[in-house]
């Protein structure tokens, strides 16, 4: 007999458990810097200097933080509705390809237009990379995990095969196409707010991160706010019961991939628009994996989301400083951290599920 779900208060779901995760992969993280012969506070303090202790610091720090936060979003859709969607790496080249044609096409177009056609581009690009093993779950049996991993695949040979032989800058060696007109980009951050009279050092952070903030709260609203959402919910929890209420499986599947890869789609935005201003080869950099991370960590919450990406952006930027002024922690030294804290979110979650639990209860006297 299977032992009864793990009940806990929302806030305890979405806020304490994944504090006390991150909380105990970072006293084993610093159990294994302590190993290699350094001092665990000192990495720390180094770790949170590179990543907040200065304005450029923070700037890098969000940057990475916009991307995980489009990606943990597009992870968590999914997750609503039942699914297990790993394939936002490739969701992400496609939006880029799509993105990519949109500002070199009608460049001739006012940035006005051409920068939310570009964004919208880059959507429905993701959305349709999506909704294909939506569609062949929903309507063939075939399962969305394996059929997102085939899509990676598919997507990096396609990225390859056009910046090689269809759309790549002439004359260039290298696989990319070319700069995109000024006016197709995303401002940077440091441009937008210089005439509000701050003065920012200069990051790869630009107006994409307000989309992504943008993006959560549209997500909140989506999932606990709309008779979509509910139904998505709904889907997840229990496909049969939402098949007798009226609500089609199938349907929402479907819906609920094409939301997800759209999402997927603002990596592109941030990376292509924001900071190359061009297509170029392999610009995921590994981002949607860590958005599945992200997804977990945040307990698929768009608010434990955004605390989650914050916290790999975090430790990517903090991690770089930190292989810096400390040669001996490598960037592999780095990555193992990251491996911890999401081995303790995921695989160990329902551990930390059981101690809270027990912690709120001997707190009530019970």
């Amino acid at each position: 007999m299977s032992a009864a779900p793990i009940e806990l208060p929302r806030w305890a779901d979405t806020a304490l458990v994944p504090l006390v995760s991150v909380a105990a992969a970072l006293l084993v993280a610093g159990l294994v810097v302590l190993g290699i012969g350094e001092s665990p506070l000192e990495a720390t303090a180094l770790l949170l200097k590179g990543s907040l202790g200065s304005l450029e610091g923070l700037g890098f720090t969000l940057y990475y933080a916009t991307n995980f936060l489009f990606t943990g979003l597009a992870v968590a859709v999914a997750f609503h509705a039942g699914l297990f969607n790993i394939g936002g790496e490739g969701q992400a080249t496609v939006a880029g390809i799509f993105a990519a044609l949109a500002c070199l096409w009608l460049a001739p177009l006012p940035g006005i237009l051409l920068v939310p056609l570009a964004i919208l581009a880059a959507a429905a690009g993701g959305a349709v990379w999506a909704f294909i093993p939506g569609y062949l779950q929903a309507m063939r049996g075939s399962h969305v995990v394996i059929t997102t991993i085939m899509f990676n695949f598919i997507a990096a040979t396609l990225i390859v095969y056009l910046l090689v032989e269809v759309i790549g800058k002439p004359g260039s060696m290298q696989p990319e196409t070319a700069d995109f007109a000024k006016h197709a980009t995303l401002t940077p951050m440091h441009q937008l707010l210089a005439p509000l009279g701050l003065k920012l050092p200069t990051t790869p952070l630009n107006s994409a991160f307000l989309l992504a903030l943008a993006a959560l709260v549209a997500v909140w609203l989506l999932i606990y706010r709309s008779r979509l959402g509910y139904a998505i919910r709904t889907v997840g929890a229990n496909p049969r019961a939402a098949a007798y209420a009226g609500i089609s499986p199938a349907r929402i599947t479907m819906v609920a991939m094409a939301l997800s890869g759209a999402l997927a789609g603002g990596l592109a935005v941030n990376e292509v628009m924001g900071v190359q201003h061009r297509l170029v080869l392999d610009f995921t950099a590994g981002y949607g994996f860590v958005g599945i991370a992200v997804a977990l960590m945040g307990r698929g919450h768009p608010v434990g989301i955004g605390l989650a990406a914050l916290l790999f952006g975090a430790l990517y930027q903090g991690g770089a400083e930190l292989s810096f002024d400390k040669p001996t922690i490598t960037r592999e030294m780095v990555v193992v951290i990251g491996g911890v804290v999401i081995l303790f979110a995921g695989a160990l979650e329902g551990l930390f599920r059981r101690l809270v639990a027990g912690t709120l209860r001997l707190g009530r006297g019970g």
